[in-house]
């Protein structure tokens, strides 16, 4: 079973970047064009509940919670290497075409810069709707859902970066 599912987890995730390679970066991103001199400007660093925009895409984080063991039900689930941390996010197109969103271009950051990348496979356990980051979003559309990141117990995050694409330049948010 869980043979089946890694292998469904890369084959949709190898069409999500399909989708995705064409995209643009026209919103808020980590860098802004400086202006006349061509300086980058780090881009400000959204909170809980503010907006936050990354190429097609509008994300608001709507709550963090660390510490679950498991996510799934007792028949079927996937249980943490250490801890996982939910992160329920409001995910908008804002963009003129649809636009897939790929879970695994998210990642989460501990205070000391430790990079953590999303586990898809908790993903689909943790979210009611498997397909809640995996079909793609129309222009004007929004999808809520849940980011799972497995992360060591004695670790704690401090901020995301997320992405409309994985080759997108992402947007900040602090969890703190």
């Amino acid at each position: 079973m869980r043979k089946t599912t890694t292998l469904a987890l890369i084959a949709t995730g190898l069409v999500a970047l399909g989708c995705g390679a064409g995209s643009t970066d026209e919103g808020t991103s980590s860098k802004s064009d400086g202006g006349a001199k061509g300086e980058d400007k780090p881009a400000k660093t959204a909170k809980i509940g503010q907006p936050a925009r990354d190429g097609k895409f509008e994300f608001t984080v709507k709550s963090s919670k660390c510490g679950v063991a498991k996510v799934g039900t007792s028949m079927i689930g996937d249980k943490a290497q250490g801890q996982f941390c939910l992160i329920t996010v409001n995910v908008k197109n804002i963009g003129k075409e649809a636009q897939t969103l790929d879970g695994s271009s998210q990642k989460a950051l501990a205070a000391d810069g430790t990079e953590y990348s999303s586990d898809t496979e908790a993903g689909l356990y943790a979210n009611k709707e498997a397909s809640t980051f995996f079909e793609e979003i129309n222009p004007g559309n929004q999808v809520t859902g849940v980011f799972v990141f497995d992360i060591p117990k004695n670790v704690k995050l401090t901020k995301l970066e997320l992405h409309d694409s994985m080759f997108s330049g992402g947007v900040t948010v602090s969890l703190t």
